[in-house]
């Protein structure tokens, strides 16, 4: 035996589907009492609300080469002299 819990999703799930369309249908013949044209809103199409995550390709080299750095280090005791 099944329990009634269980189940419920069952009938709810497409109860919940339903809704819109209910909803489009009251809408429309409560508008018709009043003589107006009731059109119905575009919807949005339905997504995935899983979203892909970005592969980060860290794949490092065999060996690393150093970057050769921009000017020569200076020499401690040269802080006053002139450059060429």
């Amino acid at each position: 035996m099944v329990c009634v819990a269980c189940l419920l999703p069952l009938f709810l799930v497409p109860i919940v589907n339903l809704l819109p369309l209910l909803f489009d249908l009251i809408m429309g013949k409560i508008y018709q009492l009043f003589g107006w044209e009731y059109r119905k809103p575009e919807r949005a199409p339905p997504a995935c609300p899983i979203k892909p995550v970005a592969k980060k390709d860290t794949k490092v080299s065999e060996k690393a080469e150093p970057g050769q750095p921009d000017s020569a280090p200076e020499p401690v005791g040269a802080e006053g002299l002139k450059k060429d």
